[in-house]
């Protein structure tokens, strides 16, 4: 144990005549020294000075000269002692035997208290078998771990917390592989506790097969990447092989640099552009939206198809609605055919429009409506 400076004691005797005219002082002393003689003094101190004094004696009284001569003796005999000690450990251990017995205090939280001790006590049961360790639970959360040795208590205290804990996103376990699938493997990394290596994140090359790599029962060093909504754990032996510090960010579901809809490039446009371009030059159809192209969706030069204009009485068809660019117009604003093939964009007169500042003019009145029958009658 730590302490601040070494300690020794001793036991000193003594022997006087009836007078006490004539003593002898004992350093040492023994049983038969203690029972025969007239005095037991124990003296205790350190290097500097006396810690300690206990004396019995069996006379009506010491002399000062008695007592000097008593405690001069037992701090030589303190002294040679504490050299004798200092010479086969000079400081405390920093860490006691491993064939000493000790014990641990560790805490959990008091709702887990119920796992470390399982259903009718079959877990804490389990534990003591296995590790030969007393363990006591507190109600506040204590776990007081016994053993007799330092493998014991470690062993009990590793099972407990492996029970308590809860997966730390970028902590690395030893895992144990459980289960093999196809897209990855099973493992367990703690008492009771399992998670998942995807395929992809088996090794840092590609894997065409799990069973390539490991085999059930084998031990991996894995880092726990995410923990999703339904708790369950996705862990990465990848991640350890490259020597990442923290969990690998993820796009899409994959890593940076494999591909995939977060990296996918644009698609090359095609000519005609969107939504199903008309025919050649126009057509009488126009395209339904496109940007630019030669065919379908109107050319630069012969107007912008747009978005699905009707039939035109003329080649080069409605203009739609949607033309982006067009070197002679961008087609029609949604009416039913343009007059010339270039689709010219029309007057508010010619589409049947208004234009600004102009009033709204009345069209054919509305024919009536049928007649309804009579009630309870048919047609």
């Amino acid at each position: 144990m730590p302490i601040k400076a070494p300690v020794a004691g001793v036991a000193m005797g003594l022997i006087t005549n009836e007078d006490a005219s004539n003593f002898a002082i004992l350093t040492d002393i023994a049983g038969i020294e203690d029972a025969m003689g007239d005095m037991d003094f124990k003296v205790a101190g350190t290097a500097e000075g006396v810690t300690a004094v206990q004396m019995d004696i069996k006379i009506t009284g010491l002399t000062f000269e008695v007592l000097d001569q008593a405690l001069q003796q037992a701090r030589d005999a303190r002294l040679f002692i504490l050299g004798k000690m200092q010479e086969t450990i000079a400081e405390a251990r920093t860490e006691m035997s491993p064939y000493a017995p000790r014990m641990y205090r560790i805490q959990v939280p008091v709702e887990k208290i119920g796992m470390v001790i399982g259903p009718g006590g079959k877990m804490i049961r389990s534990i003591t078998e296995e590790t030969k360790a007393t363990v006591d639970i507190e109600d506040d959360g204590s776990v007081f771990i016994g053993a007799s040795n330092e493998e014991s208590a470690r062993r009990a205290i590793e099972i407990i917390e492996g029970l308590t804990k809860e997966a730390e996103i970028g902590a690395i376990y030893n895992a144990r592989v459980t289960r093999l699938m196809n897209f990855g493997v099973f493992v367990e990394y703690l008492p009771n506790k399992e998670g998942m290596i995807h395929i992809s994140e088996l090794a840092d090359y590609r894997v065409p097969s799990v069973e390539d790599v490991v085999q059930v029962g084998d031990e991996v060093m894995a880092m726990v990447t995410e923990v999703d909504q339904m708790g369950r754990v996705n862990l990465s032996r990848r991640a350890v092989l490259e020597g990442a510090t923290e969990p690998p960010r993820t796009v899409g579901g994959r890593r940076p640099g494999e591909g995939g809809d977060a990296e996918r490039q644009p698609r090359e446009r095609r000519d005609g552009g969107g939504g199903g371009g008309g025919r050649a030059r126009g057509g009488d159809r126009g395209g339904g939206g496109g940007f630019r192209g030669d065919r379908g969706g109107g050319d630069r030069d012969r107007g912008s198809g747009g978005g699905g204009g009707g039939r035109g009485p003329r080649p080069g068809g409605g203009g739609g609605g949607g033309g982006f660019r067009g070197g002679r117009g961008g087609g029609g604003g949604g009416g039913f055919g343009g007059n010339r093939s270039g689709g010219t964009r029309l007057g508010p007169r010619d589409r049947g429009g208004m234009s600004r500042g102009e009033p709204e003019r009345e069209g054919p009145p509305a024919p009536p409506p049928p007649a309804r029958p009579p009630y309870g009658n048919a047609w």
